[in-house]
């Protein structure tokens, strides 16, 4: 990559973001197999890329193809923040409901070992 300049090399990580957010915006919520992780990682590396790349380049001399792409790119990471949140929420819900029911199962009228070390020592 050495030789190649800052303009394509914002355009070439603007296409893999954007490629990274549409293939999570589209998996989240409807395909269970998704690597939420990885994509989370790409993302993140992604993210890096750019905002050490855009320091590089002022704002005016920004090409008008970034700026339109940036701004899909703003568009599609709110939907990705929405469609995260949601699926952490999601996460969390699964999670209280688990671990409810593991506490009704210990609740089940024996003792625990706890329980019953403190009613005989009582």
């Amino acid at each position: 990559m050495g030789s190649e300049n800052t303009d394509d090399r914002v355009t070439k990580v603007l296409g893999r973001l954007d490629a990274i957010l549409e293939a999570e915006n589209n998996a989240l919520g409807t395909d269970p197999d998704f690597d939420v992780n990885a994509s989370n990682n790409h993302k993140s590396r992604c993210l890096y890329e750019l905002s050490l790349l855009t320091k590089a380049v002022p704002p005016q001399q920004m090409s008008r193809s970034h700026g339109e792409a940036l701004k899909v790119i703003r568009e599609k990471l709110d939907r990705n923040t929405a469609k995260v949140k949601a699926h952490l929420e999601a996460v969390r819900r699964v999670t209280d409901l688990l671990r409810d029911a593991a506490r009704e199962a210990e609740a089940d009228g024996t003792y625990t070992a706890e329980q019953f070390y403190l009613r005989e020592a009582g």
